[in-house]
């Protein structure tokens, strides 16, 4: 299937139809004379059964057995590490790699996606991704853009070191949940060559945060942003602020391609500000996708109770926008 401007449309997706094959070709020996010779049936059937045999062995094998490289340095802030972790497939690759950049309201949170994306890590995991997971600083003791700098700062490590991980440094991914959603869509959408991507996967992510503080009626209702930005009042200059954050002020024609989940009872990122900014895309001619999880909220802990199948939709999804062409 063909992407979908915006909707619920998904390639890959396997269908809930039994598959015609199944069995096909598998003729059953004859059991009833022991003293029958071979025929070219049966002699076929055993062919390839062993071929079965030996493709299971292969396989079974083959599961998924990956490395995790912890707290590798991705650069410095002061006297500051950044850190993040590596998912190394098992296998030649190159393999697709995605940046996951946590949430956490750009205050809490870190790389190991405890209570955020773990399950869409395991996903990548089971899939051969070469995967990185950011560290990033953290308000209020760092104020904006101190998070932006170090996703960016990723972009460019990973995409000079890709390789030694197994990974393809032309076939990058940016994947963000909440606050790490806004900061993957915001640094796709503001690239440069150096940071430029083929992918994004925006898991509930704020991308109208001008539009959302008004909603809010003012920052003091909006803890998260206030130690982000070190600002209490919703005046003008904090509305320009909050507008240059904002990833749907930045889409222009050749972003890559979007995918967007989220839940469609969000009550913290309201599920019209992403519908809006996947217009935003299409109109600009930037191929985006379109999910919402019915009846899930804002925990992405809890979507798999509401679909237990988005973290493989979200692999699917990367396996058709980053297949090499």
């Amino acid at each position: 299937m063909k992407p979908a401007g915006i909707g619920r449309v998904w390639r890959g997706e396997a269908s809930d139809e039994p598959s015609s094959s199944a069995g096909a070709g598998f003729d059953a020996p004859n059991p009833a004379r022991e003293d029958a010779r071979p025929t070219e049936s049966s002699k076929m059937y055993h062919f390839r059964s062993v071929i079965v045999i030996f493709l299971t062995a292969t396989l079974s094998g083959n599961v998924a057995r990956a490395e995790l490289k912890t707290n590798i340095e991705y650069g410095r802030a002061g006297n500051q590490a950044l850190l993040l972790d590596a998912n190394v497939p098992e296998g030649t690759g190159p393999f697709p790699v995605v940046i996951a950049i946590h949430g956490g309201g750009w205050c809490t949170g870190d790389k190991s996606g405890k209570g955020d994306f773990a399950p869409a890590l395991k996903a990548l995991t089971a899939n051969h991704f070469t995967w990185f997971s950011i560290d990033y600083r953290l308000a209020p003791t760092n104020r904006w853009p101190d998070c932006l700098d170090d996703v960016q700062a990723a972009i460019r490590w990973v995409k000079a070191h890709a390789a030694e991980y197994k990974g393809d440094p032309d076939r990058i991914a940016l994947l963000g949940y909440s606050a790490g959603g806004q900061l993957a869509c915001l640094a796709a959408t503001l690239a440069r060559p150096d940071t430029r991507v083929q992918a994004v996967v925006g898991l509930a992510p704020p991308t109208d945060l001008a539009a959302d503080a008004q909603h809010r009626g003012s920052l003091k209702k909006w803890p998260a942003m206030r130690n982000l930005l070190g600002r209490d009042s919703l005046d003008d200059e904090t509305l320009k602020l909050l507008r240059q954050l904002s990833p749907i002020n930045h889409v222009k024609p050749g972003l890559p391609p979007f995918l967007l989940m989220q839940g469609d009872s969000d009550k913290t990122v309201l599920p019209a500000f992403t519908r809006n900014f996947a217009v935003k895309l299409k109109e600009n001619h930037v191929p985006c996708d379109l999910y919402f999880l019915k009846g899930a909220g804002h925990r992405i802990a809890d979507w798999e109770k509401f679909d237990p199948a988005y973290p493989e939709k979200l692999t699917n999804w990367l396996n058709q926008t980053l297949v090499i062409r």
